[in-house]
């Protein structure tokens, strides 16, 4: 008798235990939350680098200057259909310099070269999508190198590098940045025109669902619909 209800429960709980397990949410209105890091991302990544992939300096495929994707990030406004809410709060990826101050250039566990770490770009790259290095930390050539595990983003190119909000400590005319082509992290000028994807703070939150006193609402309305028509049958 008891069986159905504890089948039902027991794949509820099964689905709430992934969920909580995932580390890349669609909390839906177009935006992805990263439990982890604990921040938001934009779901389609065309939005990100603009409707139209223009940039501040004239470019027309959405690459950019550091400064011009500094101004970008702080200036940019998304809309949230789902939760009726303007989000104004994005900035670019941080990353924080690790070990001796600088690029400690290698294949893993640093701040620089391959397998890199603490950086939002390398941490989505790496932990949160599972893409692959061109090596792997020891060195070996990996053949699947690549951002081809792109899920649950929407127009989000594999190839392309990506400014970091951070600067370059030893010199400021650089900036970090990220690239997706190979998972490879390194610093260049801020003049150089390279692409820019923005992140916020935190997590916008499960949308709201109708109260109990909305659905009987809508299942009166169903119910006159029904008498109504059922009227102009007799």
């Amino acid at each position: 008798m008891n069986r159905p209800f504890t089948t039902i429960a027991l794949l509820a709980g099964l689905s709430l235990s992934s969920a909580a397990q995932a580390t890349l949410v669609d909390r839906g209105g177009g935006l992805i939350y990263d439990t982890d890091l604990n921040v938001t991302w934009l779901k389609n990544a065309k939005a990100a680098f603009g409707s139209t992939y223009d940039s501040a300096d004239g470019s027309t495929d959405g690459a950019m200057t550091w400064q011009n994707a500094m101004d970008w990030a702080a200036n940019l406004s998304y809309y949230d259909s789902i939760r009726d809410v303007t989000y104004s709060d994005w900035r670019l990826p941080t990353t924080i310099d690790t070990g001796a101050p600088g690029c400690d250039y290698a294949n893993g566990g640093t701040d620089c070269g391959y397998n890199s770490v603490g950086s939002e770009m390398s941490h989505l790259y790496y932990s949160e999508l599972g893409n692959q290095a061109y090596y792997s930390p020891d060195g070996t050539f990996q053949p699947g190198y690549g951002a081809y595990n792109l899920e649950p983003f929407t127009n989000f190119q594999h190839s392309m590098m990506f400014w970091s909000g951070t600067e370059y400590a030893p010199d400021t005319n650089y900036a970090w940045d990220f690239g997706t082509a190979d998972g490879h992290q390194v610093y260049d000028g801020k003049i150089y025109s390279l692409y820019a994807m923005a992140v916020r703070p935190g997590d916008v939150g499960i949308a709201a669902v109708p109260e109990p006193e909305t659905y009987a609402m809508l299942l009166a309305g169903l119910m006159m619909v029904g008498a109504a028509v059922r009227r102009r049958r007799w």
